[in-house]
């Protein structure tokens, strides 16, 4: 099973990103992949079994459900329900810890799944680069304008 984890500080204090990031409904604000996204059935965003469709800027869709959320640890967990990309028993973990010298954040990222056998590396270089590598850069700039 591929794991790909990435880190990154960033130039805001943790309580700051940790609302933005906690938005299981938000990513429309902030990350240039995601177009649009809804919450089925009108659950809240915050509660865990929450399932969300996001309709990328390709036009392509994907459902995730929220299977973890912790104010206090600030952290969030979902899975992968359906998507057109070749990614299957897909897990990710999200967590911010506070970094004291500037009062930033830092964020990992973390990311399980299976995939077609041969389709690793394209997999890991497409959620490494293009997704969680995409997301570090559209936060940063999120959380650069002043709030």
């Amino acid at each position: 099973m591929p794991k790909v984890a990435r880190s990154t500080i960033l130039s805001a204090p943790v309580d700051r990103a940790w609302a933005v990031l906690r938005d299981f409904n938000g990513h429309d604000r902030w990350q240039p992949l995601v177009a649009a996204s809804v919450i089925e059935r009108g659950q809240p965003a915050d509660r865990v079994g929450a399932v969300r469709r996001l309709r990328l800027a390709d036009g392509t869709e994907l459902r995730e459900q929220l299977i973890a959320l912790s104010d206090l640890e600030q952290t969030a967990s979902w899975c992968l329900l359906d998507t057109p990309i070749p990614l299957f028993n897909c897990v990710a973990h999200v967590r911010l810890l506070p970094v004291t010298d500037g009062d930033r954040s830092f964020w990992s990222f973390e990311m399980r799944f299976d995939t077609r056998p041969g389709e690793e590396a394209a997999m890991i270089r497409l959620v490494g680069d293009d997704i969680i590598g995409a997301g570090f850069q559209a936060l940063q700039t999120t959380l650069s304008t002043p709030a």
